[in-house]
């Protein structure tokens, strides 16, 4: 599982490692060192926009979209809280899901995730959880896998008003390799950078070829060490938080 990581890198350094074409700079969330689900997160996705007189070429394009998958059928938008992963290995058969893995892909941007590991407080006995910050030994940004997802508010008489759309977002997440694994047994799945083309093109749509790019998360190897039990609190939000702690 994969509930909070951290996402603070800027938007355009974002859009020259992924090569976007298309991002404004309004949008941007803020940087956090907490990020929670329905947060709104950053997204790098390609599609075709269409005008009144032709078909767009394809854009690459930097988003941000609220984390929490909301099916297009859904009446609710509170299933999205339900919904921050996608397991690789059943994705392909949720109905949640599977329109989108086959149409709606994406990249979400992370310098790394939390994890947390059952413990024993020293001084009183009683369980407890560790949480760790897991990273890329190298500091490179991890581009997580991702499926996003169009949700129409019946609320909202008016089509075209931009508040009658949502975009959402989930997180597709694997066993847990590397330093991961020993903290617990799911991580996201992050994809190698000669992946990104690949997953991202929408015109790519055979089931089996897409699970293929997800068959081993990206290579290079994760380093987790413990932090502060302040990161359990959404509130809690700067680089302080990533700080070493001893369990």
């Amino acid at each position: 599982m994969c509930g909070r990581y951290v996402s603070t890198r800027s938007p355009e350094d974002l859009a020259r490692l992924f090569r976007v074409t298309d991002w404004r700079a309004e949008d941007a969330p803020a940087p956090s060192w907490n990020v929670a689900p329905t947060d709104d997160v950053w997204a790098v996705l390609e599609r075709a926009p269409h005008d009144r007189d032709a078909v767009a070429p394809v854009q690459r394009e930097l988003r941000p979209l609220r984390w929490g998958l909301v099916p297009s059928w859904a009446k609710d938008v509170r299933i999205g809280a339900r919904m921050i992963n996608a397991r690789v290995e059943t994705l392909h058969e949720k109905p949640a899901f599977r329109r989108a893995f086959v149409k709606r892909r994406c990249l979400l941007p992370a310098d790394g995730f939390y994890e947390w590991q059952q413990a024993k407080d020293q001084g009183t006995g009683r369980a407890r959880k560790q949480p760790y910050f897991i990273h890329s030994e190298d500091g490179r940004v991890m581009a997580l896998a991702g499926l996003y997802e169009y949700w129409r508010d019946p609320a909202v008489k008016q089509g075209d008003d931009p508040a009658a759309w949502l975009m959402t977002c989930t997180i597709i997440t694997t066993e847990a390799t590397d330093a991961a694994g020993r903290v617990h047994p799911r991580m996201p799945l992050a994809l190698s950078a000669d992946h990104y083309d690949a997953w991202l093109a929408p015109e790519r749509q055979a089931p089996d070829e897409l699970r293929a790019l997800l068959a081993q998360p990206a290579g290079g190897h994760l380093a987790a060490r413990p932090v502060s039990t302040a990161v359990n609190n959404v509130r809690n939000n700067g680089p302080q938080l990533l700080e070493e702690v001893t369990p």
